[in-house]
């Protein structure tokens, strides 16, 4: 249909439709906007240098964080790497660095704006990368979801333990409705502290980590889980099963996580005898219990740092990582193999590339502030009081 017969029609396009096509951008979602200014070209032979030069041009003044899921050509000027949490506390840590250069994506920079000093700017290299997982619990479903389970009566049972890829908007709803944020190392923990606290919790945004948590770890039945989704009216559930359920999952998922599936291992299994199947506990219920490891991107590394020499891995998480450390454990003479037969990268993460880093480098050597990361004062005070009540878990 052309523009004018749709015109002709009256039809308007939703919203949604609107921000696929690039037309609209939500502001209070996880995707980005445009990137003002010109970047360098990707075939500039001298990226490299022009990267090393503006770093060294800056100094003390910035400190650059790069996540575990970035591409090589990134790494290479991050100070420290590691997970989500770990980099944003990592520039907590760096008080007299003037800009925190976030190589990652947007929900990771809001956290490392929420916990690092006024006076300090945290930077984007690109502002569409985003999250789907964060992108599929927005603070209008949320407030929602609140709703329904008020109407059921059970909202004053309910703890709400929002999982750190998610947005600030909703570590902050997280933080006022008495709530804790975890990780994927310390969810256990986490839904233990919040069970303290109530007879029910409210899974934000990943279900498989919250599911995962609940049925393997700590013993419980999936018929204890229930899924909240957004799109249904009550999130699909009738009151009776909100009061019967003990976790409420939200419908959310990491796309790359989500992707691996049972024939996966079935087939690694297949092809490489003798395998260990390790995968992050994002994957889905079914891949999890087929796995011989399960652990968070810390848990993954250390795991093939401890493994003998000799021994195959098949790994369940982001293809740079994997890649990654295939090559740095290929002369121990460990085997280590995507589970995927599929390439997968994480697309929004890998909007970090050389170009963007380049130009946010250049940008700030020469005074200029870009793509900053700034979180409002109330939203950080309720999401700052969540992620506290992680960091005193015992």
């Amino acid at each position: 249909m052309t523009t004018a017969q749709t015109q002709e029609l009256d039809v308007q396009p939703s919203p949604l439709a609107l921000l696929l096509l690039g037309r609209e951008a939500d502001p209070r979602s996880e995707r980005g906007v445009e990137c003002p200014g010109d970047l360098p070209s990707p075939s500039d032979p001298d990226l490299v240098a022009r990267a090393r030069a503006a770093k060294e041009k800056l100094g003390d003044k910035v400190f650059v964080l790069g996540h575990h899921y970035q591409r090589d050509e990134v790494i290479q000027f991050a100070d420290v790497t590691g997970d989500s949490f770990k980099l944003a506390r990592d520039a907590a840590a760096r008080p007299e660095a003037e800009y925190i250069v976030f190589c990652g994506v947007h929900f990771m920079a809001e956290s490392a704006d929420i916990l690092t000093g006024d006076e300090q700017k945290v930077v984007l290299p690109d502002l569409a990368a985003g999250c789907s997982m964060a992108d599929m619990a927005t603070a209008e479903q949320v407030a929602e979801c609140w709703d329904v389970l008020t109407e059921a009566g059970v909202a004053e049972q309910v703890v709400p333990v929002s999982y750190m890829n998610s947005s600030a908007d909703i570590k902050a709803f997280t933080g006022k409705h008495g709530g804790t944020i975890c990780t994927s190392s310390n969810a256990e923990r986490a839904l233990e502290w919040a069970f303290e606290q109530g007879e029910k919790v409210l899974f934000l945004p990943d279900q498989h980590l919250g599911r995962n948590t609940a049925v393997r770890d700590m013993g419980m039945s999936l018929d204890d889980c229930v899924l909240y989704n957004p799109h249904k009216p009550n999130g699909g559930l009738t009151a009776e099963q909100l009061r019967d359920a003990k976790m409420i999952l939200w419908r959310g998922h990491c796309s790359v996580h989500g992707r691996f599936s049972l024939d996966s291992v079935n087939d690694v299994r297949a092809r490489i005898p003798g395998v260990n199947v390790l995968v992050h506990p994002e994957c889905k219920h079914e891949v999890v219990e087929a796995a011989d490891y399960v652990g968070s991107t810390e848990y993954i590394i250390k795991a093939l740092e401890a493994a003998p020499a000799g021994s195959k891995w098949a790994i369940g998480t982001e293809l740079n990582l994997v890649r990654r450390l295939a090559n740095r454990f290929a002369p121990e003479g460990k085997e280590i193999v995507f589970l995927d037969k599929t390439v997968c990268f994480c697309s929004t993460m890998n909007r970090i590339d050389l170009p963007h880093l380049v130009w946010t480098l250049e940008s700030l050597a020469e005074g200029k502030l870009v793509n900053q990361i700034s979180v409002d004062r109330e939203t950080e005070a309720f999401a700052k009081l969540a992620l506290e009540r992680m960091l005193a878990l015992p």
